[in-house]
């Protein structure tokens, strides 16, 4: 499976850190709070720029939406590191926000697939 970063659109009106509370509320039912800038990333559509968030989430498990999102997870870096070495996980590539994001939470650059 490859997994990523949830991603949305920031509506007329709202803060970039409204949409991610927004958009992860929609997507996954989850109720994010402080979000913290991470970064930007420039994105292939005309005007388009992609910005990155981290927020903090209670414990709560993911629940897709069925129609954006088909499948989400919770993962610990030992989980994440171990269900990338035995191929059960791919990630965004490296030039990527995603990308940056998941290893910017991890501490480091992911390892990769043994």
């Amino acid at each position: 499976h490859r997994y990523s970063a949830l991603a949305g659109f920031v509506e007329p009106g709202e803060t970039p850190e409204h949409a991610v509370v927004r958009e992860v509320a929609e997507e996954v039912g989850i109720s994010v709070r402080s979000c913290s800038y991470a970064g930007a990333q420039p994105w292939p559509f005309p005007s388009s720029l992609m910005l990155g968030y981290y927020a903090t989430a209670p414990g709560d498990e993911p629940a897709p939406d069925g129609d954006e999102i088909e499948e989400a997870a919770w993962f610990t870096r030992s989980e994440l590191a171990s269900a990338i070495s035995g191929g059960d996980v791919l990630l965004p590539p490296p030039v990527s926000i995603a990308r940056r994001l998941i290893e910017g939470w991890y501490g480091g650059p992911m390892p990769e697939r043994q």
